[in-house]
C-alpha cells in the first residue's frame, strides 16, 4: 500500500521514535569524541617574529647627527618620522626578498625537522613571522627559534647592508589547536540525530503493515468509531 508522507505524518514518527533518535544522536557524539581524543593526532603551533630593515643602525644614527647638525631647528619626533617614512618602503621590500631567501636556503630547510614551517612577511611592512606546526610542542618551539637564528646568518651570508634581528621568540604551546573536541562532538551528535531521523522514516515508508485504526479509515475513506478486539489471539 502507498502511504502518503505528510509533514503531520513525519512529525508522529519523529516524535514516535524520539527516544531512539536522542539515544543514536548521544551515541554518534560519544563515539566522534572517542575517536578525536584516542585516534587523532594532536598539533601544537608556535611563532617568533623577526624583521629586516635596509640600512645599518650605526650608520643610520651618523646620518641622524649630520641631518640635526644641518637642521637644529627640527624637532627629534618630526626628524624620527622623516627616517621613518624613508625607510619603511626600500625595508618592506628587503622583507619580501628575505622570504624568499629563506624558504629556498638549504641552511634553514635542513632544520625543519619533520614539522611544517610557514615563512611569511606581514603585508606592508618589514617583519616576518615564522609559524611552526606539529605533534611535538618543545620541537616546533626548538625548530622555531632555531630558524631565526638562522636566518640572521644567512641574512648576512647575502646583504653587506641592513641588518636583521628577533622581535618575539617562539614560545612552548601549552595546548594544541587540532582537533577540537567539542567542535568534532557536535558534529557527531548531529550526524547523529539526522541518521536516526531518516532512518525512523524510511522504515515507515517500507512498513506494509495495515493498522486497523489509521489505515483502514485511508483505505477505504470512511472514518473507523470501535474496534472488535480479537480475545483469542489475545490468549482469553
Amino acid at each position: 500500500m502507498t502511504k502518503n508522507i505528510t509533514v503531520q505524518r513525519i512529525l508522529g514518527i519523529l516524535l514516535h521514535r524520539i527516544r531512539l533518535i536522542l539515544i543514536s544522536g548521544l551515541v554518534a557524539g560519544l563515539l566522534f569524541f572517542l575517536y578525536t581524543s584516542f585516534f587523532i593526532t594532536p598539533m601544537y603551533s608556535t611563532s617568533t617574529m623577526i624583521f629586516v630593515q635596509n640600512y645599518n643602525k650605526a650608520k643610520q644614527s651618523d646620518a641622524q647627527q649630520d641631518e640635526r647638525d644641518k637642521s637644529k631647528n627640527e624637532s627629534n619626533n618630526e626628524y624620527a618620522g622623516k627616517i621613518f617614512n624613508s625607510d619603511i618602503s626600500g625595508s618592506s621590500n628587503l622583507a619580501n626578498i628575505c622570504v624568499i631567501l629563506f624558504r629556498n636556503s638549504d641552511e634553514i630547510t635542513t632544520l625543519y625537522n619533520g614539522c611544517n614551517v610557514n615563512i611569511s612577511v606581514e603585508t606592508g611592512t618589514f617583519y616576518i613571522t615564522i609559524t611552526v606546526t606539529g605533534s611535538d610542542p618543545d620541537k616546533c618551539c626548538s625548530v622555531a627559534n632555531s630558524i631565526a637564528q638562522s636566518c640572521a646568518t644567512v641574512f648576512y651570508e647575502h646583504f653587506d647592508y641592513g641588518q636583521i634581528g628577533t622581535i618575539r621568540e617562539a614560545k612552548v604551546p601549552s595546548a594544541p589547536y587540532s582537533p577540537d573536541k567539542l567542535k568534532n562532538t557536535l558534529i557527531g551528535v548531529a550526524i547523529g540525530l539526522v541518521g536516526a531521523c531518516l532512518v525512523a522514516i524510511l522504515l515507515e515508508l517500507i512498513d506494509i503493515t495495515i493498522r486497523p485504526d489509521e489505515d483502514l479509515a485511508e483505505i477505504y475513506k470512511i472514518p473507523v468509531f470501535a474496534e472488535i478486539p480479537d480475545f483469542e489471539s489475545q490468549g482469553r
